[in-house]
């Protein structure tokens, strides 16, 4: 049985992880008054309880959960209620060693930390059913559970397992994949290097080995470990539609490409029935912030433009980086209300009650372990409050103004080996390019690499593709189409280059964007590290640009904008601008980052007609709409005061660091 939109039943989410098992009994009950307290509306429970609940193999322990369950919902709070598969118990592993998994050097990893799991393993997939259908049967139909919460964070700390249960494994996704040897030596390019395959039993894992290992048999392994993880979410999904109907299911995403290379998150998102993410600030130096705009956006395409839910994050530190610095005064309302104006139907954080032991005791939570005599604690309610003032915003919608490609398939090929230099790195060309519409206070939708040639110009007036080095076939053609109807495209360099099997395309570089770009280029000749070029343009401007140059061969129509001034490619067309019937597209064949990159995603919006808002840095302005009116997010990660300009044209203050929600009612 389908389950109903995501927010039929759910409220406007306010809470956080709650383990009660971690507890005795006696500390619950103060717990639930102290939710109430603090405006909690949900709570994430049981993710990590399979040993309390099955604490032998088909002996389950129900009463505590009965009794956390009835304690929450006479409190009026909703329970998202996890399947504990991420952790099975230890007399699993006892029991089924082999479900551990084996690293790419062949070293079994061993049970004590959480994620240690082969996702091909049979036995590990019977238990983890089991419980589920288990814990279905009980709670399916009670009241309090509105949301079904599967695993957590798939793909963290382990993905791929090399045991011999997964080559089998991929050897049959592989058949699925290919039909015949043929064609798999066809894609791999295995006629490099003498690896033809002359049997579907001579293939394995790409195990360590003397040299580079065959990328396209590394891409394929990483999509399969992706595609093993993700039958084993839809096993235990399927299950819980079964068992508890019109009760809608999740698994809690890590969008943000800081926080790792993990899993394909547009194809995970067609499996969930609410998208829900973790997000977590990375203290390395950069403007938070922006990241946090960025995951916040990307979640929110993932979904589709519709409901999600930021299901983790921090009050304040966390205690797995190098360095865990606290929130300063208004951070927390400030991270929470910036994901909740890009589309979040709630805030929820990792976790209720701070822990006193295990390796998360240092992780801030709701509650610290101080109580609630403290700033956090006072933080935590006031933003209760406001949450709660937000109900009327359920189910409006965020609306971008500019596009982005991204693809973590594109990615996961460009990491691999033997590129033309170890520093590229597609999560950075994102983040600048973001950052770089961010400071102009724009807001980002993205866009998978397929079916942009029904982009519609004015919807989308400007795409960005800050670097897609594995473009599928068909994706040039897209663009041109987009470009021709009025569109503006601006690519960066070491784009179009191979098709999804790691693969030139035929002819010159960039390959599948050659002819909507109208150049082509002749040669990479990327930088040394600490080498820079310098980049002159057209109207005397002057860029610093590293990493990367290349010789570019403009073809008929397209115009140089900017020449490299010195270097190796001195003279030679650092950016370009191809007229495509009523569009433009913008060639930039060097890595410029701050002010200088900036200077030309200007360049672009102008051909765009698009006119940046006249706000302060590190003020954000953000626009949730629907059927119950327009709420303005003015949000301000400044020491000062600003003033932002409301539709009727007055000016409204927001106090430095405050955020403020404006809204138009209809």
């Amino acid at each position: 049985m389908p389950s109903p939109a995501p927010h039929d039943r759910l409220p406007l989410a306010f809470g956080g992880d709650y383990n009660p098992e971690q507890w005795p009994r006696e500390v619950w009950e103060e717990d639930v008054r102290l939710m109430r307290e603090a405006g909690v509306t949900a709570v994430s429970l049981g993710v990590f309880s399979w040993a309390r609940l099955e604490p032998r193999p088909g002996a389950y322990d129900w009463e505590w959960l009965d009794t956390v369950i009835g304690l929450l919902h006479g409190a009026g709070i909703a329970v998202n209620l996890g399947t504990p598969t991420v952790v099975p118990p230890a007399w699993f592993y006892r029991a089924h060693p082999d479900a551990l998994p084996v690293t790419r050097e062949g070293v079994r990893l061993a049970f004590g930390s959480r994620g240690a799991i082969c996702h091909s393993n049979p036995e590990y997939r019977a238990a983890a059913t089991t419980i589920t259908r288990a814990l279905a049967e009980r709670y399916g139909s009670h009241p309090a559970v509105v949301l079904w919460h599967v695993h957590n964070e798939y793909g963290a700390p382990v993905l791929a397992c090399y045991c011999d249960v997964c080559a089998a494994a991929f050897r049959g996704w592989l058949r699925e994949r290919y039909d015949t040897l043929d064609a798999l030596n066809h894609a791999w390019g295995t006629a490099f290097w003498g690896q033809q395959y002359g049997d579907w039993e001579e293939i394995t894992p790409p195990r360590a080995t003397p040299s580079v290992c065959n990328p396209t048999q590394q891409l394929d392994y990483h999509r399969f470990a992706d595609a093993q993880a993700r039958a084993n979410f839809v096993a235990e999904r399927d299950i819980l539609h079964r068992l508890s109907p019109g009760v809608p299911v999740t698994t809690n995403f890590m969008v943000a490409p800081s926080q790792g290379q993990t899993v394909d998150y547009w194809a995970w998102a067609k499996e969930v029935d609410l998208v829900t993410n973790d997000h977590y600030l990375m203290t390395d130096g950069r403007r938070t912030h922006v990241n946090l705009a960025l995951a916040a956006d990307l979640t929110r395409s993932v979904a589709g433009g519709g409901p999600w839910l930021l299901l983790e994050h921090a009050t304040s530190g966390v205690n797995w980086q190098p360095y865990n610095p606290a929130k300063r005064p208004g951070e927390m309302a400030r991270n929470s209300l910036g994901h909740v104006a890009r589309g979040s139907e709630g805030a929820m954080f990792f976790q209720w009650r701070q822990s006193q032991s295990g390796a998360e005791k240092f992780h801030t939570a709701m509650l610290a372990n101080s109580g609630t005599d403290n700033r956090g604690w006072r933080e935590v309610t006031d933003l209760g409050r406001r949450v709660a003032g937000l109900a009327d915003l359920r189910g409006t919608r965020t609306r971008g103004d500019v596009a982005m490609v991204w693809s973590w398939d594109s990615w996961w090929a460009q990491s691999l080996e033997w590129r033309p230099s170890q520093d590229l790195d597609a999560r950075e060309r994102l983040d600048s390019f973001y950052e770089a519409l961010y400071d102009r206070h724009l807001t980002v939708d993205f866009l998978p690499p397929t079916g942009l040639g029904d982009l519609d110009p004015e919807r989308y007036p400007l795409l960005v593709v800050p670097q897609l080095y594995s473009a599928p076939v068909g994706v040039g053609a897209d663009l041109e189409r987009y470009v021709a109807r009025g569109g503006t495209l601006l690519v960066s360099f070491f784009s179009g280059i191979v098709d999804e099997n790691d693969t030139l395309h035929p002819g010159a570089y960039p390959g599948a964007l050659r002819d909507v770009l109208g150049l082509t280029v002749e040669e990479f000749d990327p930088l040394l590290p600490g080498e820079t070029v310098s980049v002159r343009g057209a109207d005397g401007s002057s860029y610093t640009a590293d990493l990367w140059s290349e010789v570019v061969l403009p073809g008929a129509g397209c115009e140089t904008v900017a020449v490299f001034a010195d270097g190796r490619t001195a003279g030679g067309a650092a950016l370009t601008r191809h007229a495509v019937g009523s569009g433009t597209a913008w060639y930039l064949a060097t890595r410029l980052t701050g002010a200088d990159l900036a200077t030309v995603v200007d360049l672009a919006l102008a051909d765009a007609g698009i006119t940046p808002v006249d706000l302060p840095r590190d003020v954000e302005l953000v626009v949730r709409e629907g059927e119950s009116g327009t709420f303005r997010f003015a949000v301000n990660h400044t020491g000062s005061e600003v003033k932002v300009v409301l539709p009727d044209g007055s000016r409204a203050a927001v106090p430095a660091g405050g955020v403020e929600v404006f809204r138009d009612p209809r």
